[in-house]
């Protein structure tokens, strides 16, 4: 070959190999980033592909400690006993992950979270007992008697079934039986599904994505305490990830409401704060019930929510914080009762009907004890002094007022006021509808006996 020609054979090369790096260079990242070796190994080679088909997951879970415990996508996504295989690409995976695959590595805050009332009584609430096997009633019912042996909630049918799976059930799915393995609910709930994460189960947003509202309005009270200032104050000084076993205040000096209602903490074997997936544990009354009793472990509930709040406080001044709420508990049930002895005596006297939600009256007393009496109550125990007051105490006792009225109206020879309407009286004193719509996001709670 002559000289020229090699000349150009060299510059077309050259062209080529600067425009291939050129164009590898403009491709987007996803396409070239590869796996870590180490990444790869973790994940059983499922982070080679899902690298590109759906990186934002392996980006969650290359963040877990279940990545640099060595735990692999396998390990969760392995069918466990009763759960459908299904083939992908070569290995044998579940259809759908449950609890199940969570137990075998966490059965102890498994069994926990099965004693709580996040388990059956929260899918109970919405949807019945329907979905639960006769052994899974009766272990539940030997917990929270009444709260899962009951039939869906009467709000289901006013509201019909886009309301409830776009809203009722975003929440109570935490509680959801699972039928193929005999389990209940999802650990992702809380920890999302690959990052799998304990500080994020500690952030008061987490349990804020269900305790929010107006029907129990526990992150904004949080937010509104000295508790929740303190927190978003300091919250970049906060070691949310430290080992569950090993919490000390070091790591967390101020709560959240995984501290307080869940958490271990330092302390000798008699004294520590043992760690729990129940979070009714360490509660002494059903401050969510229209008329809150105390719970059969109410005594054991307070003594082991004060041993928390003795990581910063006195017991003076705890005794005196917990005989302020409950004062404020009593004083909730009497209006509540009140305001019921109304309403059962217009249907003791025939003037409403037995069928729930078709009256305009029911609707002042649900919105009294659900929205008004709740908040009351959880802002006297959690520091919320404005949501005692104007979320709490003022709105239901203008409710009474209101359903006072409108029982007058009714025993006056007045036909029951349909759904939405104005009573006479809400009019003439300039209130608003007696009968607003129903917030979004549904049912929250069950009205069932206690």
């Amino acid at each position: 070959m002559s000289f020229r020609g090699v000349f150009i054979a060299v510059v077309l090369s050259t062209a080529l190999i600067v425009s291939a790096f050129v164009l590898q260079m403009k491709r987007p990242r996803i396409e070239v980033d590869r796996a870590t070796p180490a990444l790869v190994k973790a994940s059983g080679k499922c982070a080679d592909c899902h690298r590109h088909e759906t990186s934002a997951i392996v980006h969650e879970f290359d963040m877990s400690k279940h990545n640099a415990a060595g735990v692999n996508c396998l390990d969760c996504h392995q069918p466990s006993k009763g759960q459908e295989p299904f083939d992908h690409k070569g290995f044998t995976i579940t259809k759908k992950l449950s609890a199940a695959n969570c137990i075998g590595c966490h059965p102890d805050q498994y069994r926990q979270y099965l004693e709580s009332r996040h388990a059956a009584p929260s899918w109970a609430a919405v949807a019945g007992k329907e979905d639960f096997t006769a052994e899974q009633v009766a272990f539940a019912e030997k917990l929270h008697k009444g709260a899962v042996d009951r039939p869906p909630h009467e709000l289901v049918k006013v509201e019909g079934m886009a309301a409830v799976n776009k809203g009722c059930r975003q929440c109570h799915d935490i509680g959801k039986p699972n039928k193929v393995d005999g389990t209940i609910g999802n650990c992702t709930a809380c920890h999302a599904r690959h990052v799998s994460s304990v500080a994020l189960a500690r952030l008061p947003e987490t349990c804020g994505q269900c305790h929010m509202g107006p029907d129990h309005s526990q992150l904004e009270i949080y937010h509104e305490s000295k508790h929740g200032v303190l927190f978003n104050a300091q919250r970049n000084r906060m070691n949310l990830d430290a080992p569950p076993s090993k919490l000390t205040t070091a790591d967390m000096p101020v709560p959240t409401c995984a501290t307080c209602h869940m958490s271990g903490l330092e302390g000798t074997e008699t004294d520590k704060v043992r760690t729990t997936h129940n979070p009714s544990e360490r509660l002494s009354y059903f401050l969510f019930a229209a008329v809150s009793d105390k719970r059969p472990h109410a005594e054991e509930g307070e003594r082991n929510m004060r041993q928390v709040c003795t990581k910063c406080h006195t017991n003076p001044r705890i005794l005196a914080f917990y005989k302020d709420a409950q004062r404020v508990v009593l004083s909730t049930n009497k209006i509540v009762n009140e305001a019921k002895a109304v309403v059962d005596g217009l249907r003791k006297d025939k003037l409403l009907t037995e069928t729930p939600f078709d009256e305009a009256i029911e609707y002042v007393y649900f919105d009294l004890w659900h929205y008004g009496g709740r908040t009351a109550k959880h802002g006297a125990y959690m520091g919320g002094a404005d949501f005692v007051q104007w979320h709490g105490y003022y709105e239901i006792v203008s409710k009474l007022a209101e359903l006072k009225h409108q029982a007058e109206d009714i025993r006056k020879g007045h036909k029951p006021l349909p759904a939405g309407a104005k009573s006479e009286a809400a009019k003439a004193a300039g209130l608003d509808a007696i009968t607003p719509a129903l917030p979004a996001g549904g049912v929250h709670a069950t009205a069932a006996p206690r």
